[in-house]
């Protein structure tokens, strides 16, 4: 299937991350512990090369199945991705597991996955309290150090994270390049009178909070809430995991420099970076 995501994307990005590079391959592994869920570079199965991993990291009341075509897309681009059927994914416990099976796989003789995982470049995204769950997968989970990069859309306050969600987070800790991204419409943002799920003022506390010595992004898309984030920010974010894990100089143009292509973007707004 082919997806193009420009209008996801907004004009000007790299032809890198407009559309579907090659096949890609979805495989289960229903575990006692999880359904784990992985796309992959169909190319993987008859090459001897490595490939980064990224772990998405679920959104409330979601499996990673109902975002079969923006992972699709992703392995697409040369990643294998996995998600698992975690639908509280918020302290980031499940996608530590998760990343504990891909390497598990990488180490097993006997798994299309032996040997074929770039240990070096490993990211990690998430939407919603996979935003959340991205972020203590990071800082508060015992292998948060095998990550290269992070990416997080509409990731939810502090206050909803600890009263709703009971997962606190301490985004201080990050220290990896970091993107966040949010939108502008009542459900994120608030309407004045309800505070958002992941409102402006919020969004730049968490940029403020990680240290000016680590890279870090944040942006809103203008005119898109909510629950649309994930696939509306699909082109930056594979743009993002492109630079950081595949040295993709061209994706490098959507986020480095005074001329970065985000800047320039009409469907973007409020952009803050240190590059």
């Amino acid at each position: 299937m082919i997806i193009i995501f420009i209008t996801f994307i907004g004009v000007g990005l790299p032809d890198s991350v407009l559309g579907m590079a090659w096949p890609a391959i979805y495989r289960e592994f229903n575990l006692p512990v999880s359904l784990y869920e992985i796309w992959y570079p169909a190319e993987l199965e008859t090459t001897d090369k490595t490939y980064p991993l990224v772990v998405m990291v679920n959104g409330t009341g979601v499996a990673a199945s109902k975002y079969k075509p923006i992972f699709d897309h992703l392995a697409s681009w040369g990643f294998i991705v996995i998600g698992n059927d975690d639908e509280s994914a918020g302290n980031g416990a499940s996608a530590s597991a998760s990343l504990d099976y891909m390497l598990t796989l990488n180490s097993d003789s006997n798994s299309n996955f032996y040997g074929k995982i770039d240990v070096d470049n490993i990211g990690i995204g998430g939407h919603s309290q996979g935003g959340l769950g991205t972020i203590n997968a990071v800082t508060a989970q015992d292998n948060g150090n095998y990550y290269k990069v992070m990416y997080a859309a509409s990731a939810p306050t502090l206050q909803i994270s600890v009263d709703l969600l009971k997962a606190p987070f301490d985004i201080s800790g990050v220290n990896i390049p970091c993107f966040m991204v949010a939108g502008t419409k009542k459900v994120d943002a608030g309407d004045g009178k309800n505070s958002g799920i992941s409102p402006l003022v919020e969004l730049q506390e968490k940029y403020n909070n990680i240290s000016d010595s680590v890279t870090k992004v944040i942006a809103r898309r203008v005119d898109t809430d909510h629950g649309d984030m994930l696939p509306y920010a699909d082109g930056y974010m594979t743009a993002w995991f492109m630079y950081w894990l595949k040295s993709d100089t061209e994706a490098q143009k959507a986020f480095f420099g005074e001329n970065a292509e985000i800047l320039t973007n009409a469907i973007w707004q409020d952009v803050e970076k240190n590059i």
